[in-house]
């Protein structure tokens, strides 16, 4: 075991994890989050991807050692129930998820997306999302969400 730390939704942590562990391992296990999800294992799926440093990352395989000091943010750091976020609540409103497995890594990629674009076209959110799969079909009812989010988060 080792020990690893950075920062986490804002908020400093520390676990003790084997040291070929993935971060997506150290997040689902000894952090207790249930956002990320595991999908492929092959970074094919993007149920895993978190923010690291602000960037889209694929937890599955990402070494845990890789977030030592940086910066990582999950849907669980987007908002709150009480408080979602833009994007939270526009998914909500547009139905746009069914199952909702693979949701939490396109909402953290659609966050990063919005971050650096606050006025993204149809076509840079399809460029954003594209290696996310949605097995259900929700893929229009997304990227209007994204949209929507976007209209509501784009400075006067």
């Amino acid at each position: 075991m080792v020990g690893i730390s950075f920062e986490l939704n804002g908020a400093p942590v520390a676990a003790e994890i084997e040291p070929e562990a993935s971060l997506l391992a150290a997040l689902r296990g000894p952090l207790g989050l249930s956002g990320p999800r595991f999908g492929c294992g092959a970074e094919q799926c993007g149920a895993c991807v978190v923010l690291l440093d602000g960037a889209p990352a694929f937890a599955c395989n990402l070494p845990v050692s890789v977030a030592a000091g940086r910066r990582v943010e999950t849907v669980e750091g987007l908002g709150t129930p009480e408080a979602p976020h833009p994007l939270q609540r526009a998914f909500l409103d547009l139905q746009a998820g069914q199952c909702g497995y693979c949701l939490s890594g396109i909402l953290m990629a659609a966050a990063a997306l919005l971050r650096r674009v606050p006025r993204p076209t149809e076509a840079e959110v399809r460029q954003a999302l594209d290696p996310h799969l949605c097995r259900c079909g929700s893929h229009n009812r997304i990227l209007r969400a994204v949209l929507r989010a976007a209209e509501e988060m784009a400075p006067a």
